[in-house]
């Protein structure tokens, strides 16, 4: 049985642990999807997760969905990520970019020319975006075409190799929490009657040619996707996962990709089921019941107990607590996390939490 403290080969690459570090959007970059010097101070801090999987990352303008993400499609984005690699490597770390396109969430005031969002199909999510200027309706998107399908695989694709040029680790593809990947998938978003639509073969088609296409570019080892089966985020239905996942994780076995990373948020049940049906390696973020969250360092150790999965990843834990990992070997105290200050600012609840050497 392995702990959380034994090393794995995920892909390419040699984690010395199985903790976690999940992606987790903190909103502080500039208005041009800049990261600052305090994104390096916040990532080197936490090098001590056996991989960091970063905040969601846009892969071109239409990728964006909220105000101050960073993006990876300007030479000015690559070189202030380049900032952020070099710090976590210096402290010993690994870093992977995960790519997020947002599809139907977001905003036209978003865009220089205030053009509507794209989605599969024209949905609107019936959610808001928060601005500036306070709350704004999501938009009913437009539906993409077949150029604008092939034109998002592209922007993926360069994304991920502007990633390798500012020395990530890797690269994630948010397939999961009602983003563009995840409303082809979904069945509340995806009407189409082309090969893009109708049946799971064609909902899975999307993710699954985003996915080949950056293993082509960059290799199938540094690649991994995140995956939400069942999840509600963003206004999203999905009736009957099972099978789309299924298919899904059919299609990608065969790419042979780094990894796979769940967010479960249904049931214990359903998490075996995708493990049945994938044969490589598995992230979990733990949620077997939505009344533990978020997920504590005893979840993670019971679900590597539970040999559910390879690796197990902790959002808002690594958030407030920089050294979780000496945290977990001592068995705590632990930081808690204060949600005013997850979103926006500056340091104050980004790079002030203290670690426990410091508190002795």
């Amino acid at each position: 049985m392995s702990t959380l403290f034994d090393p794995v080969t995920v892909g390419a690459l040699q984690l010395p642990s199985r903790l976690v570090m999940a992606p987790m959007t903190r909103n502080r970059a500039t208005q041009q999807g800049v990261v600052t010097p305090l994104t390096a101070e916040y990532y080197a801090q936490r090098a001590g997760a056996g991989l960091i999987i970063s905040e969601s990352i846009q892969p071109s303008v239409l990728g964006q969905g909220y105000i101050l993400t960073p993006g990876l499609h300007t030479a000015e984005q690559v070189a202030a990520w380049r900032t952020v690699t070099d710090a976590v490597h210096a402290k010993g770390g690994r870093i992977v970019a995960q790519l997020t396109h947002c599809g139907r969430i977001a905003h036209p005031s978003l865009y220089p020319n205030g053009e509507l969002p794209i989605a599969p199909s024209a949905v609107a999510s019936g959610e808001q975006m928060i601005s500036f200027e306070g709350p704004l309706d999501h938009p009913t998107p437009r539906e993409m075409t077949a150029e604008d399908i092939t034109s998002v695989v592209q922007e993926f694709v360069q994304a991920a190799r502007n990633a390798v040029e500012a020395g990530f680790d890797g690269v994630e593809v948010h397939g999961g929490n009602g983003f563009l990947v995840h409303q082809f998938l979904a069945d509340n978003t995806n009407f189409r009657t082309d090969e893009y639509g109708g049946s799971v073969a064609n909902r899975v088609r999307f993710a699954v040619e985003v996915v080949r296409a950056i293993t082509d570019a960059v290799g199938a080892g540094r690649v991994g996707i995140r995956v939400s089966p069942g999840s509600p985020y963003n206004s999203i239905v999905e009736s009957d996962p099972v099978p789309v996942y299924t298919a899904l994780l059919s299609e990608l076995a065969a790419l042979d990709i780094a990894y796979l990373h769940v967010i479960e948020m249904g049931t214990r049940d359903l998490t075996k089921q995708l493990r049945a049906a994938w044969p490589g390696t598995l992230i979990l973020n733990p949620h077997e019941t939505m009344e533990i969250f978020p997920a504590t360092a005893d979840v993670a150790q019971d679900t590597m107990a539970a040999g559910i999965a390879d690796a197990v990843s902790l959002a808002a834990l690594w958030l407030a607590n920089p050294d979780l990992d000496v945290r977990i070997k001592a068995g705590g105290p632990y930081n808690t996390p204060n949600p005013e200050t997850f979103y926006g600012g500056d340091h104050v609840g980004y790079t002030d939490y203290p670690t426990l050497e410091s508190t002795e």
